[in-house]
């Protein structure tokens, strides 16, 4: 079953167009895939399904809902959650004032109970609660940004190249996560990620860009 449905998508910035007739459907409770090479447009995918880019035309439907021309704040509300490659945490704010923040559409308890559950996905961040966010390592700081997604309670969590600039083993941790999230939790991860191979070997549904184009789609 489809959470997203991508029709004709033609999509950039101001006049400069990188995405050309995409379609693709994101599956609801499951991992997909976009790799390619370098300026393929994969980052910008995922930037114009969470509302940064200009849309010249195409449809993005979500829960048959058409939500083309929805701006990101509203997508946040609908629990879309985008996490970019930087940027992507509070750095002069600590570890625990992220994850309060990113709860603050929902009321209290729940917020309480969210960063339990975050907490019980990303152990790694408990000791490091009062800490200021620029402090972290990159795998720390990635944590946090994920564990955000679920303070927000998040059912499409969409990741700009999650393991870049890792090691490795962090790499490997950050693919184990990701399954985790998708078996314990339901969520509908939508992963754009240089380590082809890896993010392949745990995803459900791959797409490979090129030039602005969807060159190959399948398991």
């Amino acid at each position: 079953m489809s959470i997203i449905k991508v029709k004709n998508l033609n999509a950039g910035y101001g006049k400069l167009q990188i995405l050309f007739d995409v379609n693709a459907t994101i599956e609801k409770g499951k991992i997909t895939t976009v790799v390619g090479p370098n300026g393929s447009g994969k980052s910008t995918f995922l930037k114009t399904l969470f509302g940064l880019t200009r849309i010249y035309s195409g449809e993005i439907i979500f829960k048959d809902k058409d939500i083309t021309k929805v701006p990101p704040h509203q997508k946040a509300r609908m629990k879309i959650a985008y996490l970019p490659q930087t940027n992507n945490v509070f750095a002069n704010l600590t570890v625990e004032e992220n994850l309060k923040i990113a709860g603050y559409v929902l009321d209290k308890d729940k917020v309480k109970e969210r960063i339990e559950v975050a907490l019980s996905v990303f152990p790694e961040l408990k000791d490091i609660m009062k800490r200021k966010a620029g402090t972290l390592s990159g795998g720390q700081r990635q944590f946090l940004a994920m564990g955000m997604a679920l303070v927000r309670d998040a059912e499409v969590l969409m990741l700009d190249e999650p393991t870049a600039q890792l090691a490795p083993k962090l790499a490997e941790l950050i693919f184990e996560k990701i399954i985790e999230m998708r078996d314990d939790f339901g969520l509908t991860i939508l992963l754009v990620e240089q380590n082809a191979k890896r993010a392949l070997e745990i995803s459900d549904n791959g797409y490979m860009f090129v030039s602005g184009k969807v060159a190959f789609e399948g398991t």
